[in-house]
């Protein structure tokens, strides 16, 4: 399997929890942490949910594993049922949500997938809300629900092996051409860009080129533009732009990556 980063893991966040401390600046590193996590391994999820034909959806290697379809609507019930221990409310529930799990799985691989991302777009939004993260009950929840999406993701990449099928995390980054911009042209976007309190991306030039890196440690990786303002990084798959205000002034960065836009603004 192809060495698969995350960019927004890769640059911007801690390489370890514990290396935080108990202060609320860093709490809320802590936290985008674990929504970080979860739109990595949820979108990872639906994508290949998607991406599996539906007469397969009843395909297990053995007898007494979980079938395709079982897993994805397990995975919805598991969703709803841990996030709705960090929100205030629960989600509106139905008839349907009562019907045993066998009739469940046997349901049209639309409706399953399209089950599967509400549950997760449900938790998107838990997680947005709870701001950050000072309960050890909240963080043990996290925890479970972050790692359910990872051990169930793990599941169906085997499954598509076993099906002639390569599973979303290793699929090759989408091919992208990187234009030539002098360094007077990069140059106003050299400083630093803070994503939550505590946690910044400095982006620095070096030899004609921009570089990026948190301000938590992590690796150093190579910016490339692909025009005045939309730039990449090689290794993933993430699309990131610079903003700027009516003057021409940058101001921000956003990044782009699992369907989520994350503004940095400008020190």
């Amino acid at each position: 399997m192809r060495r698969y980063v995350a960019l927004i893991i890769a640059f911007t966040l801690p390489t370890t929890v514990a290396a935080q401390t108990s202060s609320a600046r860093d709490s809320t590193g802590v936290m985008l942490a674990f929504v970080n996590f979860a739109d990595i391994f949820g979108s990872r999820l639906v994508d290949a949910f998607d991406s599996i034909p539906a007469v397969k959806y009843g395909y297990r290697p053995m007898a007494t594993q979980q079938t395709i379809g079982y897993i994805a609507q397990h995975l919805e019930n598991a969703n709803y049922a841990l996030c709705e221990r960090l929100a205030d409310r629960k989600h509106p529930a139905t008839a349907k949500d009562s019907l045993a799990d066998t009739i469940k799985a046997r349901w049209p691989k639309d409706t399953l997938v399209a089950r599967l991302a509400a549950s997760l777009r449900y938790c998107d939004t838990v997680l947005e809300r709870l701001g950050p993260l000072d309960s050890p009950s909240h963080a043990n929840t996290l925890l479970a629900f972050e790692t359910d999406l990872a051990e169930h993701y793990s599941q169906l990449s085997v499954y598509m092996r076993l099906l002639g099928m390569v599973p979303p995390s290793a699929l090759p980054p989408k091919p992208r051409i990187a234009i030539h911009l002098p360094a007077t042209a990069l140059a106003p976007y050299i400083g630093t860009y803070q994503l939550v309190p505590g946690l910044a991306l400095e982006v620095t030039m070096q030899g004609g080129a921009l570089f990026i890196r948190s301000s938590n440690g992590g690796a150093t990786v190579q910016l490339w533009p692909a025009s005045g303002t939309d730039i990449f990084v090689k290794e993933v798959d993430p699309q990131n732009k610079f903003t700027r205000d009516a003057n021409g002034t940058v101001t921000g960065l956003v990044l782009h990556q699992y369907g989520r836009d994350r503004p940095a603004r400008r020190l």
